[in-house]
């Protein structure tokens, strides 16, 4: 019987975009535009991240190379996926995988892209090598879920292996050589949690660090470099030193029969995924009861666990510190009645309301909720007021959550919203059109040209 590794490295090398059910192609459209909205994104809500992103890949120049999205250049494709995974997760605006807990997007859409730019692919090569990428993630994610969160964020980590997938796939090796790249992922997936405090720039880094890495892996692969045959399930290997709890039949269940793909939610606000339920169960509140923030003597928010150990930072001060922070997320919610951009920008951040709704705010594990996690995201909050009025509502799921999912005029929505910073109306729907018909792409030309 096959290793894991060998069964994953045979799937990424042999998937061909025939094989893929049309839904599965189309969700694969859906996440590059989701990915490439984000990106643009950056330009306007982080500028200097989005900056240091392009010049460090433009210290790797290449012509012929790939493409900076948003940008003016080509640089190693190693170091355009870099940039780019920086670029996707910037705003914290990027797609998820709940049960993996991984932002596969900002990960294999920069590798398969640039890798695509790189090599002349077709759009069809890009979405097999982009499905290749995402289902290796995702698996490898749910095999060391949930302990792996303890210390390591999932992106930085489990994204490695769906980066060489995909890099593998892209740039056509076999499964012994596949299974090689998966190796070398496996020995430098790296990536701690220590920026839930701080929010730093390493949030965005890992995504990009994992997507150069699956690259690197890949072309040493191809080159002829060894890795353990088995850096997954050995004794010594990935599930074993980065899990408590690991689940070996997670990564090959239901390999290329069920498509985890589909299982992808995409954010509907640009912050962290676990303060979704929570910001929509505030908005229900100050939308029904019209509050007077400036009363608001309490704000409860009960949860799962991982919120409460991971995302109840209060020491708010920078934008990322923001995004990633639940409580921040609910008081500038209660506050504004509105959950945006414009809720992230520093000005907000640092506003007296705002601060002092987000001092009396608090998140705690709720016993009923905390066992529904993770195939529901639930939240029950809870606002009083100073004469004493209470008034609470629960969110089990979060719009963007397949169960509760964005249609497609949604997330072209929020695609539009994301560029309108960066580019017309016209270039706009242009590029959004080259995205969605990626299936009938002979060459990535036209979209390059839209994506610089």
């Amino acid at each position: 019987m096959a290793s894991p590794s060998r069964v994953l490295a045979e799937f990424a090398a042999g998937l061909r975009f025939e094989d893929l059910p049309a839904p599965v192609v189309h969700q694969a459209c859906r996440i590059v535009l989701d990915a490439v909205g984000c990106a643009m994104a950056a330009w306007t809500e982080d500028a200097e991240k989005a900056r240091i992103a392009r010049d460090t890949a433009l210290l790797y120049p290449a012509a012929p190379g790939a493409g900076i999205i948003g940008a003016a250049g080509t640089a190693q494709p190693a170091f355009a996926a870099l940039a780019n995974g920086i670029l996707v997760n910037a705003a914290d605006n990027d797609d998820t995988h709940k049960r993996a807990l991984l932002h596969a997007g900002s990960v294999v859409v920069p590798v398969a892209l640039a890798l695509a730019q790189a090599r002349g692919l077709s759009g069809r090569e890009l979405i097999a090598a982009l499905v290749a990428g995402y289902e290796v993630a995702v698996r490898v994610g749910m095999a060391v879920m949930p302990t792996h969160y303890r210390f390591w964020h999932s992106t930085a980590t489990n994204g490695t292996f769906g980066a060489a997938a995909a890099a593998a796939r892209a740039m056509g090796l076999d499964a012994d050589a596949a299974q090689r790249a998966l190796g070398i992922a496996g020995t430098s997936a790296a990536g701690l949690n220590t920026f839930f405090e701080s929010g730093d720039m390493t949030k965005s880094i890992h995504p990009g660090k994992a997507a150069m890495l699956g690259i690197l892996a890949a072309q040493m692969a191809g080159l002829g470099a060894t890795s353990p045959p088995e850096i997954l399930a050995h004794p010594k290997g990935y599930l074993a030193a980065f899990s408590l709890e690991p689940k070996e039949a997670a990564l090959t269940a239901g390999l290329g029969t069920e498509w985890e793909i589909l299982q992808n939610g995409f954010k509907w606000f640009p912050s962290i995924l676990a303060s979704h339920s929570p910001i929509q169960a505030t908005l229900a509140i100050v939308g029904a009861h019209r509050l007077d923030p400036a009363r608001i003597a309490s704000i409860r928010v009960e949860t799962y666990r991982t919120v409460t150990t991971h995302f109840a930072n209060k020491d708010v001060a920078g934008v990322m510190a923001a995004r990633i922070s639940v409580p921040y997320c609910v008081a500038a919610a209660a506050v504004d009645h509105a959950l945006g951009q414009a809720q992230f920008a520093p000005a907000r951040v640092a506003d007296p309301l705002i601060q002092g709704v987000l001092a009396r705010t608090e998140v705690v594990t709720a016993p009923d909720l905390d066992p529904l996690y993770p195939r529901k995201f639930p939240a029950r909050v809870t606002i009083t007021m100073q004469d004493g009025t209470a008034h609470t509502e629960t969110v089990l799921l979060p719009k963007g959550d397949p169960g509760n999912p964005l249609n497609d005029e949604e997330l072209a929505a929020k695609f539009r919203q994301n560029c309108a910073g960066r580019m017309d109306a016209g270039r706009m729907r242009a590029l959004e059109d080259a995205i969605m018909t990626l299936p009938r792409a002979e060459s990535l030309t036209p979209l390059s040209a839209l994506l610089a």
